[in-house]
């Protein structure tokens, strides 16, 4: 059946009508919007409208084809029909520089965001997706822009992780109009089709789809992934910019489970159960024992004593003793010391001009050494050695990139709580303000700084203002000083905090929009908001909010409780007269910020030289107090040496002179000591001269003691006169004080060889000092004690030598602490049923001791270090309160990497093309498990900045065609060409030649809105170029570390930091180190315990070997007084976890001289028990406890107990706690490990008699007095 006419001619007229239809829609889809540029926006200044036009594309001319291919090659193709002409190709290009300085970093991320301006400006296909919908005459004054909601996601998805690394934020923050996590696919584009941006010259509406709305196809062009190379050639992008190029995020290791048994901490139980086993090994062998010898007694001199044996004493044979070769040997040694002594005392006394003239002679010449004294106050030089790790990294980035920069910063607060809730005149939720960023609050805070910024101080009779000393990265084309405030959002004036813009009904936008906007995109050189204000400081830079604010929760700085002022100013390597200028300015700071008083603001401040200012002032302070407290100990040593007979005889018998010429022997050793060593130039610190006078005193008033007492109890044989009486006496009694000196000497010279200097330096200062006191004492004091003798025996008065006490019948006494000790004290401590406790509960304080060591903190607080009334305790409790980031870090690459070659670049940059195991690829990855690694942020990098500023499609890099310096992007000039050729070639990375050739100016262009990323202001610094720019040297990329409030977060950043700088350097194969301004003074703390464990060993091995040899060769008692000093440190450890305080250099110190004195409380006892004739060891640590304990008791105990009490006066923390606190300890564990515990031991361990000894001792009394002390 066929068409009939008439239905033929109906179908033929649909058909042409359907095929005209289609025609006409096909000529719609291919039609423009707009052709060339007409008018002047409006609304933005200098930018122009696009002209309304209908028509078919246009051919572009070919001077437009260059263009065209750099900026949308999708659309260079067939006659280059578009919809746009040349002059909109250079307005595309000017637009999207800052993107392209951002974002092209990520090929990407830019080739879809360009696609999207490309298809706006230039589609030949505009009227599919686009609809002009205002016009203002022959100008399109807004349009609607159909855009695939595929696309935008894209899109967003490829930029979203995309970093800025001059300034370690997301690139989306500079391009959103918000904080990147605010940030999406939809409010960023609306952003940048917003005139409100400063950027387009007129509204364009998106609409995201991706069906068909309104009969218009939205823009749904291909996308690329981040993780995508281009068709081009390009890569992917790097890891650090494309979380999806990315392996599976860094997992930080499980920390290990805390040591436990029955859930209970593991040392306790093992110590616990270990106590237990020791107490019924003990208490099973105690009671076998008593019970052996209660059916058995023989003494252990019963070989020796019995008549009937021909080894016997008392046999008729004595020249015959069965003694061993060691025994032998030691009693020759001691006999030797003995002869040697005696005659040493006897000449003493016979020459008592000669040797006191002689000893004053020497004293004197050592002394004026003191002319070239030096004192340490740098902490630097005090804490760290100049040959540790720390020290060295910080002496190589001082010489190549310059001192850290010093600091005056203030923490300002407001004691008004209240809060203002802003509403954005646009839609928006409300925002809630703290009371701080109130704006009369801010002008105040202004105010302030502005006259901080006036303040002048004079050196020299020079003015020093701030402008002279600061820090201005952009000098000299900017000489604004770096103010890290939040002020310079508003460009530190009066009238831009006052801005705003609205009109009788709203107010479109203020500081409150205006701050909002700076803290999300702080290096923005224009803000969306109507004012259109600079959010850069006056200095060039951007100021971050997490510096300059504080108190706020998470990025909500609108909560913000604190402001944070930081004036960085100068700082000066070997430049003394630049350095006190700097001083000056910071000395009139602190005297300004004291003096100022604000009732809306509470400030606390800080300078650099603030720290130790308030430690010389603390030091001038505690003199008092040092000097009360040794006031207290002269005044008993005056005192208690006299043994006073009767009333009568007061004056007679006391020893007033005696004491205060002692106590002037011990003065003139310390000061023997620090000359000596100032002539060698070893420069004195605060701990020698605080800590050395005490040390000394105690060591020094012990033998004092010893001397004296053992005078007052001797008596003279009857054909001895005064000088050999006192030669016989120092015989017998210097060997002991020798044994018991050169054993603390020999210790403290070996505990120098820490690498700590504060340790080393008063380990040799006291050695020395220990040493001369002893040389002074057994001359000169020697010297003197035979004078006063000679003025008692004359009845003369004490001091008063002139006069002469009347004769008189005078009983000799024992002195009141001497029969206590012998009749009371001695053998109360020796009793059977006492001796098993005292050993149970000195082994249970070991035991507890040994349980908490581990737990002893590490560090030392740097509160402690400051007086009680000092401002800068305040600046410490507020920066830990308020601060939300930690110090700088740096990561340092030394001298030698080969920047010009593509291998040297590929391992240590972060963008495309960059080793995956790079050091920002590195830095990055540990900054994404910060609570981990401490790392914060990615790092600044000037690499990957370089290579985006040097771009040929970036204005950045140009320079005059005729001369070939750099032409700044600012410049409108047409003979400033680009660095680089829009070839392929030229799209690469510059190498070689090119590479340091474009180098020097990139570090020398100051940012602007053309160019954001020069890099004078962020990098100028960061690169140590050769002479004449000939190559690059050191380098540093800059990241922070997380927040760091207490020693242990400052160590464990230490330590992750040089983890990771380790593991950077073996990737690259190229040193690489970590460095911070505090790394220098926590760096001792990482190898302290075994710096402790190896100083405090190696001293008791001192005095292991030096004791066996000086008593004689018996090792057993030796080991008698290493273990009781041993068992004190322990002890100490134990104190110090009980008492809180922390193991650092102070307290190290401490225990050092701790080891000295334990030697002062053991060894006299020990050896007293050796040379003892007595039978059986319980009567010999008896007699050795009665006539040493006494003078021990008397010369130490007592004597620094009153001392150390005035120090709890102190104002100075560091006092309370590492002088009061551990001194009393010292004391405390000392008398009652000697005095209690040693004796017990010895009791029942104690070292077997020298059979040589008891012999030689039985051969010298014969026939005298004395020889009563050999009946038994």
């Amino acid at each position: 059946m066929g068409f009939t006419p008439g239905r033929h001619r109906i179908f033929i007229l649909f058909f042409i009508i359907f095929l005209s239809g289609g025609y006409f829609r096909w000529v719609e889809a291919q039609h423009c919007v707009w052709y060339g540029e007409c008018g002047e926006s409006a609304k933005v200044p200098g930018k122009k409208y696009n002209c309304n036009y209908t028509g078919p594309p246009i051919p572009l001319q070919p001077e437009g084809y260059e263009l065209l291919g750099e900026l949308c090659p999708g659309l260079d193709y067939g006659d280059r029909s578009l919809c746009c002409n040349v002059d909109q190709l250079r307005t595309l290009k000017g637009s999207l520089q800052l993107p392209l300085q951002f974002l092209s970093r990520c090929p990407s991320c830019f080739f879809n965001l360009i696609n999207l301006f490309c298809e706006l400006t230039c589609s030949p296909h505009q009227s599919r997706f686009m609809n002009s919908t205002n016009f203002d005459g022959p100008s399109v004054v807004q349009v609607t822009y159909y855009i695939g909601k595929t696309f935008t996601n894209a899109m967003y998805n490829a930029c979203q992780d995309v970093q800025l690394p001059s300034s370690n934020v997301k690139a989306l923050s500079m391009l959103c109009g918000r904080d990147a996590k605010e940030c999406n696919a939809t409010n960023w584009i609306e952003y940048m089709f917003s005139t409100d941006n400063g950027q387009a010259p007129f509204d364009i509406k998106p609409v995201f789809s991706d069906v068909p709305v309104s009969q218009y196809t939205p823009m749904n062009n291909k996308t690329y992934a981040c993780s995508e190379g281009l068709d081009d050639g390009s890569g992917p992008c790097s890891c650090q910019d494309c979380a999806n190029a990315c392996g599976p995020k860094p997992v930080p290791p499980t920390p290990p489970p805390p040591w436990t048994i029955f859930d209970v901490d593991a040392m306790y139980v093992i110590m616990w159960i270990s106590y237990l086993a020791f107490l019924l090994v003990f208490l099973g062998a105690a009671f076998v024992a008593w019970c052996y010898r209660k059916t058995t007694i023989q003494s252990e001199y019963g070989p020796i004593l019995d008549s009937n044996n021909v080894l016997s004493l008392n046999n008729d044979n004595s020249n015959q003793v069965n003694a061993s070769c060691c025994e032998t040997l030691g009693e020759r040694f001691e006999n030797v010391l003995r002869t040697f002594f005696s005659c040493w005392g006897s000449f003493c006394v016979r020459h008592p001009a000669a040797v006191i003239l002689a000893s004053i002679v020497l004293v004197i010449a050592a002394s004026s050494g003191l002319v070239y004294m030096r004192l340490t106050t740098d902490p630097v030089e005090l804490w760290s050695s100049p040959s540790s790790q720390a020290r060295q990294e910080k002496d190589y980035f001082d010489q190549h990139f310059g001192p850290f920069f010093r600091t005056a910063q203030l923490i300002i607060t407001t004691p008004i709580d209240d809060n203002y809730t802003y509403s954005p005149y646009y839609p928006g939720p409300d925002v809630p303000f703290k009371a701080i960023l109130f704006k009369d609050i801010l002008h105040q805070v202004l105010d302030l700084q502005l006259q901080i910024e006036n303040l002048e101080a004079t050196y020299q009779g020079q003015k020093v203002t701030l402008k002279d000393i600061c820090l201005a990265p952009l000098a000299p084309y900017n000489n604004n000083c770096t103010i890290l405030s939040v002020l310079n959002y508003f460009q530190n004036s009066h009238a831009v905090l006052d801005h705003s813009a609205g009109d009788e009904f709203f107010v479109y936008a203020d500081y409150h929009s205006h701050f909002l906007y700076c803290v999300s995109a702080p290096a923005s050189l224009n803000d969306t908001t109507a004012l259109h204000d600079p959010c850069l400081g006056t200095f060039g830079g951007p100021i971050f909010p997490w510096l300059a604010l504080g108190g706020y929760d998470d990025t909500n700085y609108n909560n913000a409780t604190a402001l944070v002022v930081t004036f960085p100013l100068n700082n000066y390597l070997n430049e003394s007269e630049k350095m006190n200028r700097v001083l000056a300015w910071e000395k009139e700071f602190i005297s300004f910020m004291k003096n100022y008083s604000n009732p809306n603001l509470t400030i606390a401040f800080s300078s650099e030289r603030s720290i130790e200012d308030e430690i010389d002032r603390e030091s001038d302070g505690d003199i008092s107090t040092i000097v009360i407290s040794y006031a207290i100990m002269f005044v008993y040593i005056s005192l208690s040496l006299g043994h006073i007979h009767s009333c009568r005889r007061l004056l007679v018998d006391s020893k007033i002179s005696l004491g205060i010429a002692g106590i002037f022997i011990v003065l003139t050793s310390v000061c023997s000591s620090l000359g000596i060593f100032s002539y060698a130039g070893v420069p004195l610190t605060l701990i020698v001269i605080e800590v050395i006078p005490f040390l000394v005193l105690a060591v020094g008033v012990d033998n004092i003691f010893i001397i004296v007492q053992t005078y007052q109890r001797d008596e003279r044989l009857s054909h001895e006169e005064l000088h050999q009486q006192i030669g016989r006496i120092l015989g017998d009694i210097a060997p002991s004080m020798f044994l018991s000196s050169f054993s603390e000497t020999v210790a403290f010279f070996l505990g120098a060889l820490s690498n700590m200097p504060a340790v080393r330096t008063f380990s040799l200062f006291a050695g020395l000092a220990v040493f001369i006191d002893f040389l002074l004492q057994i001359s000169c004091f020697v010297s003197l004690l035979g004078l006063d003798a000679k003025r008692q025996e004359e009845n003369r008065l004490d001091i008063c030598w002139c006069a002469k006490l009347s004769e008189g019948q005078e009983v000799k006494t024992e002195g009141f602490l001497f029969c206590f000790f012998k009749k009371i004290y001695a053998p109360l401590i020796l009793k059977d049923w006492v001796r098993p406790i005292v050993v149970a509960v000195f082994v249970g304080m070991l035991s507890f001791s040994i349980a908490v060591i581990h737990k002893v903190d590490i560090g030392l607080d740097q509160k402690l270090s400051m007086p009680d009334d000092s401002y800068v305790l305040d600046y410490f409790k507020n920066l830990s309160e308020y601060l939300h980031t930690g110090a700088p870090v740096y990561f340092v690459v030394e001298d030698g990497l080969n920047y010009s070659s593509l291998e040297g670049q590929n391992c240590v940059c972060g963008g495309v093309g960059c080793n995956n195991d790079s050091l920002v690829q590195q830095v990055y990855q540990a900054s994404l498990i910060s609570d981990y690694t401490t790392i914060a942020s990615t790092p600044s990098s000037w690499l990957d900045d370089y290579f985006d500023w040097v771009k040929p499609q970036s204005t950045c890099c140009r320079y005059y065609n005729e001369t070939g310096a750099f032409c700044n992007a600012s410049v409108v000039n047409s003979s400033c060409v680009s660095c680089r050729p829009m070839t392929p070639s030229g799209k690469q990375r510059p190498v070689g030649e090119d590479f340091m050739h474009f180098l020097p100016m990139f570090l020398s262009d100051n940012p602007n809105v053309k160019c954001g990323k020069g890099g004078h202001a962020a990098y100028a610094t960061a690169v140590d170029l050769y002479p004449n720019d000939t190559g690059v040297g050191a380098t540093h990329f800059m990241t922070y570390h997380t927040i760091l409030k207490e020693s242990p977060d400052y160590i464990d950043a230490l330590k992750m930091a040089r983890t990771l700088a380790s593991n950077i350097s073996q990737s690259i194969d190229h040193k690489v180190f970590a460095y911070s301004v505090f790394y220098v003074f926590y760096e001792q703390y990482l190898t302290i315990a075994y710096d402790t464990a190896l100083n405090l060993c190696v001293s008791l091995g001192a005095i292991f070997v030096v004791t066996t040899v000086l008593l004689g060769f018996e090792m057993w008692s030796a080991v008698m007084v290493t273990i009781t000093i041993a068992m004190i440190l322990v002890n100490m450890f134990g104190v110090m976890w009980l008492w809180s305080i922390s193991l650092n250099a102070v307290s190290l110190v401490n225990l050092v001289m701790s080891c000295g004195i334990s030697v002062e409380f053991c060894s006299h006892i020990v050896r007293a028990f050796s040379i003892s004739v007595k039978s059986t060891r319980v009567e010999r640590a008896e007699e050795a406890l009665a006539h040493m304990g006494s003078s021990v008791f008397s010369g130490i105990t007592l004597t620094k107990f009153g001392g150390i009490l005035i120090l709890a006066l102190s104002k100075s923390q560091i006092f309370q706690v590492f002088y009061f606190r551990m001194y009393l300890a010292i004391v405390l564990l000392g008398a009652t490990h000697g005095l209690i515990f040693l004796p017990v031991l010895l009791s029942y361990i104690g070292p077997s008699v020298n059979k040589a000894k008891v012999f030689a001792a039985n051969q010298r009394y014969i026939g005298t007095e004395k020889e009563h002390l050999l009946n038994y």
